[in-house]
């Protein structure tokens, strides 16, 4: 596998839509080689798998998952239901999974509170080596390794193999979202002024907009106008998620 990480790493980044079809082929053919089937997943929040530039949906034409009702990209309910989804938001090295547990190099105590009641049936494979994705703006997505059905231990594999995966589906997913993202978090050119990082600052302790607009000396309304202003900015569609992208991007901190 360390060589075809030399040869093959640039094999499944996408610089341009139409690098998308051969960088998935590419990733299916990695997966192949060790005898576990690729899922894909650009945002864990979203039921929508990625898709080529004609928006045909690689889970399908790509990795060959076929397109039964039960398969996993159409199941709506994946992203709330699977155990191996939840990991996801607590972990951003491979891990792999099964009925037993979560297995990492590094011990994380929040995965031991997660059910693992059913695992199979919801998280719809008997395990998996999983990389979680964690990209720009909050958005996480996550690439899935499964094995044959009735294969429930990968540890040798994870052992040699999970690294190396962890390169190439964070490379894939990672260039697909940057390529693919139909609407920036942060549209170019635009930033946050001082007027509506302060007043971000102090909602994000928990000031109303009247506790704001004293401590700032400024109207209510004009308190209201630099937080809707920032909203808009961000593409946040309310004062949680504003304050949230505000954070990501290094404007403020929520560790007050």
């Amino acid at each position: 596998m360390t060589d075809l990480l030399i040869k093959d790493i640039d094999s499944v980044r996408i610089t341009c839509p139409e690098d998308i079809i051969p960088a998935a082929r590419a990733l299916h053919l990695i997966g192949k080689k060790l005898d576990l089937a690729v899922a894909p997943a650009h945002d864990i929040a979203d039921k929508r798998t990625p898709v080529d530039m004609d928006g045909n949906v690689l889970a399908r034409d790509v990795f060959a998952w076929g397109d039964d009702e039960k398969v996993w990209w159409r199941n709506s309910r994946i992203a709330l239901e699977s155990p191996i989804t939840s990991a996801c938001r607590f972990e951003t090295e491979p891990f792999w999974a099964n009925a037993q547990g979560f297995h990492t190099l590094v011990p994380n105590r929040y995965l031991e509170s997660i059910d693992m009641k059913n695992f199979e049936n919801r998280a719809m494979t008997d395990a998996a080596i999983v990389v979680p994705v964690h990209m720009a703006f909050g958005q996480i997505g996550a690439v899935s390794f499964n094995p044959p059905a009735g294969i429930t231990d990968l540890a040798d594999a994870f052992a040699k193999h999970g690294d190396l995966l962890g390169v190439y589906a964070r490379t894939f997913l990672s260039s697909y979202v940057k390529i693919m993202g139909s609407l920036q978090a942060l549209p170019p050119g635009s930033r946050l002024s001082k007027r509506e990082v302060e007043c971000l600052r102090w909602a994000a302790i928990g000031k109303t907009d009247m506790e704001i607009s004293m401590i700032m000396s400024r109207s209510r309304a004009t308190v209201r106008f630099h937080i809707h202003n920032a909203s808009t900015k961000l593409n946040a569609v309310n004062r949680s998620q504003t304050v949230f992208k505000a954070a990501q991007l290094g404007y403020i901190s929520l560790n007050r």
